[in-house]
């Protein structure tokens, strides 16, 4: 499948970001680190990347608006375009050294995401759609899992850590699903957790507390593998609530049901 010009200008900013990380991944000696809250660390990877990321975009795409991890959000003189950009998804994996991370690009226009790109500059896996023209993971075309049974599903998550989110909230939540699925993992980076349900490697993912940024690309990859999703109470605001349930259109409201038996 050869991507569209915009795609193409997309994946062009994300591999020139992945390479300095790449260079910082080889070399976390020399890392520059501040904190940035309890658990959550900053590191001058991510700033570089996302500025490379933004003049990148801004140059063949001028007046977008931009909503960055790093830089917050900048307002353009296109009111209907806005890019959305986590620069280094799963910094905690990168600062030690596990290759599992990516640089996430989506465009949203007129609040709906029409393209997205999630990169691993580690492993070269390139995950990328388009609105109404399908999912793909480097030149593979990209479907969810077809089980549809809880028992044999593979669930992924993310884990609250110290000083963000509601732990017991999540205990609960662990319990319920623990008791009725084949497996649940918690590898560290949302974007990839869901570029996974895109390619049905899980059959579904849950996780609350997250940012646009997060999960803005990973949205339009699941969606056109054929997955589902909505936010963690079963509604269609996922950006604006940080919560979401996703995948393949069987397993997406059997994880809602165990969720609200965890309320």
């Amino acid at each position: 499948m050869t991507q569209s010009a915009l795609l193409k200008v997309m994946t062009d900013a994300a591999r020139k970001a992945a390479k300095g990380l790449s260079r910082d991944f080889g070399e976390l000696e020399n890392l520059q680190v501040s904190r940035k809250g309890l658990a959550d660390f900053v590191t001058s990877a991510d700033t570089k990347a996302e500025k490379v990321v933004r003049e990148e975009l801004e140059r063949v795409r001028p007046g977008y608006g931009f909503l960055g991890e790093e830089c917050g959000m900048i307002e353009g003189s296109d009111k209907t375009h806005r890019w959305i950009v986590d620069p280094l998804d799963g910094t905690t994996n990168f600062m030690h050294a596990i290759p599992h991370f990516a640089v996430n690009i989506a465009l949203e226009r007129d609040g709906a995401i029409v393209a997205a790109v999630t990169y691993n500059p580690v492993t070269s896996d390139l995950y990328w759609a388009e609105k109404n023209k399908g999912a793909y993971h480097n030149d593979r075309r990209l479907r969810v899992s077809a089980r549809k049974s809880l028992d044999d599903a593979l669930l992924a998550t993310g884990i609250p850590f110290m000083g963000h989110g509601q732990h017991g909230r999540f205990l609960k939540e662990l319990h319920q699903m623990t008791q009725k699925v084949a497996g649940v993992r918690r590898f560290g980076a949302a974007s990839l957790d869901l570029a996974f349900v895109a390619a049905g490697r899980f059959d579904g993912f849950w996780e609350r507390d997250l940012s646009p940024w997060d999960m803005a690309a990973g949205l339009l990859l699941v969606s056109e593998a054929g997955g589902t999703w909505s936010n963690a109470d079963g509604g269609e605001d996922v950006l604006g609530t940080g919560g979401i349930v996703a995948g393949n259109p069987d397993i997406q409201p059997l994880i809602l049901e165990r969720l609200k038996a965890a309320a």
